[in-house]
């Protein structure tokens, strides 16, 4: 009778990172995170702003607070505002095509 050694790759030990690429990914996770809550302050600004400002940029105050209440407190609520006046533009592109 035969006996064949047979080994089962898991993919476990794999290779630890550099130095330099665990420092560049914590550098990378601390800007992204200095990012968010630079963009929440910004935000804050915006809210300054009356309806008629607002619009004008194509966002409205229902716009900055879903931004700030759907985002985490580390997460970048900026990519909300850009969807929400993209969609504005193109409705307001729509409408305007109409009249």
């Amino acid at each position: 009778m035969r006996t064949t050694d047979r080994t089962l790759d898991l993919g476990l030990a794999t290779p630890s990172l550099s130095l330099t690429a665990r420092m560049m990914l914590a550098l990378g996770n601390v800007a992204s995170t200095w990012r968010a809550i630079r963009n929440r302050k910004e935000i804050e600004y915006l809210n300054e702003l009356n309806d008629n400002q607002l619009r004008d940029i194509g966002l409205t105050r229902q716009d900055l607070n879903a931004a700030l209440t759907t985002s985490t407190f580390f997460g970048d609520p900026s990519g909300h505002l850009t969807n929400s006046a993209r969609r504005c533009s193109r409705i307001s592109g729509f409408s305007s095509v109409r009249g």
